[in-house]
């Protein structure tokens, strides 16, 4: 934790450094590139020691596919190869650890590469393999043209910005950064003369990093405060089950599922400042006329704690790869996406059966948020004391819904996870399990998800 805490913190100078004195204008993307993959190297083995040999083998493995596969292939072999590589690591875990987790382990820097591989390897076969008919909008507009060179692709994998904490980016936006178009891409979407400006103006990340420094400060502060002195394994201790009631343990879990968020803010939150350091991420202008640095924020944690629905929270948590999940495995799974997805999620953060508990209790709990959205919402928005008397229970019920969700999650085992789900009686599967049998479903098939992605990519490219 002191090596992972040391060597985001020496990014973040570095990333400045980077900015100023290594920016497009004063360095070519030859030099940009070599730098940020030597840092990043030197990060890596630094934190991780010799267990970083499996970053630069896994790498070299799928540059080697991507060269050699056949186009069709590229994104399966990829995926195959980088999923199977990263959950033969996950297997060692729990043979060298019995169920330990170190929070700064090769296996996090790992799932990072794992998904900017397979996002890279999806992206070029949708660039060089697929006609721009068969794509959505976003996939034709992230779509790679050509196979990177080997300087650009360890670049993308490995550099400083990113090893240690992620988070994944797209190849052709880490690409525009480089080359120093990240910035002028977006400012182009805006006009700007109607705005009173000459020119276009320089926007600059200091602000954005300063506010995110702020709530990786605040999130310390309650990681030493709050999840220490509330851990999650008391919600299963014996004497506080006896002497508990029922509605006391939902809320002591409510509690303990918020003591635990407080390490992830800080590590996201700090990622995304190195990288808004650096000068990456800048994603436009908002309504307002206010510069944008969240092209790589992993959280919006307004949004996580007002959600009103089960999805909006999935939305705001761990954004980058919920966005990897849906770019390499929901809009081109055949069938089941949102089946598979869940699934695909709970592979790549490992086989810890806790993990597997959470995914699959998730897929139950989305579809029936889901019927009960589609089926009941609309009659509560008719006045607004019904629709604010409608966010308050849904925000209620998503917040214990979550914290059903991923208490397994935390505890990673079979034998604390059945017993927290019978101290609190399988409510949430139960009525999850009736609201499907008792309420219509109008699922969207995903043919006509595909048709619809397609009318709007003719609609972008008439006008």
């Amino acid at each position: 934790q002191i090596n992972f805490v040391a060597c985001q913190l020496f990014a973040l100078l570095a990333a400045f450094w980077f900015r100023i004195y290594l920016s497009p204008s004063h360095a070519s993307s030859a030099v940009r590139h070599a730098f940020a993959t030597l840092f990043g190297i030197y990060f890596a083995v630094f934190c991780f020691g010799w267990y970083s040999i499996h970053l630069f083998v896994l790498v070299m493995m799928n540059y080697g596919i991507m060269n050699m596969a056949s186009v069709p292939n590229i994104h399966r072999y990829s995926f195959v190869v980088a999923m199977g590589y990263l959950t033969l690591c996950h297997i060692s875990r729990i043979y060298i650890f019995h169920y330990g987790i170190l929070t700064t382990d090769f296996s996090g820097p790992l799932m990072i590469i794992t998904q900017k591989i397979t996002t890279l390897a999806c992206q070029l076969h949708d660039g060089i393999g697929r006609q721009a008919e068969e794509l959505t909008a976003e996939q034709n507009r992230l779509a790679v043209k050509s196979r990177p060179s080997l300087l650009e692709y360890l670049s993308y994998l490995l550099n400083f910005m990113s090893i240690i904490a992620g988070p994944c980016s797209n190849y052709k936006d880490y690409i525009a950064f480089i080359e120093g178009r990240h910035v002028h891409m977006k400012l182009l979407e805006v006009n700007w003369k109607q705005k009173g400006y000459d020119r276009l103006p320089d926007p600059s990340p200091t602000g954005a990093v300063m506010y995110k420094l702020c709530i990786t400060l605040v999130s310390l502060v309650l990681f030493l405060t709050l999840t220490k002195n509330f851990p999650m394994a008391y919600i299963i201790d014996n004497e506080f089950l006896d002497k508990t009631p029922f509605f006391s343990r939902l809320g002591y879990l409510y509690v303990v599922t918020q003591a635990a968020k407080p390490k992830y803010y800080f590590a996201w939150t700090l990622a995304d400042a190195v990288n808004n350091a650096a000068g990456y991420g800048f994603s436009g202008v908002d309504e307002r006329g206010t510069f944008r640095w969240d092209l790589l924020s992993n959280l919006n944690i307004w949004n996580i704690e007002t959600a009103t629905s089960f999805k909006m929270y999935i939305e705001n948590w761990n954004i980058q790869t919920a966005a990897w999940l849906k770019r390499v495995c929901y809009d081109r799974a055949p069938w089941y996406p949102t089946a598979l997805t869940f699934i695909l999620s709970a592979l790549w953060h490992g086989i810890y059966p806790g993990y597997y508990f959470t995914f699959l209790t998730g897929i139950l709990i989305t579809l029936a948020a889901r019927a009960i959205r589609n089926n009941c919402r609309h009659y509560f928005l008719s006045s607004v004391p019904l629709k604010i008397a409608y966010d308050v229970v849904t925000w209620a019920v998503t917040q214990l819904a979550v914290c059903y969700t991923v208490a397994p999650f935390v505890m990673l085992a079979v034998e604390p996870t059945i017993k927290f789900y019978k101290s609190v009686y399988f409510h949430m599967h139960i009525l999850s399990i009736l609201v499907l049998l008792l309420l219509p479903i109008r699922p969207q098939t995903h043919s006509v998800r595909r048709a619809q992605n397609q009318a709007m990519l003719n609609s972008v490219k008439s006008k």
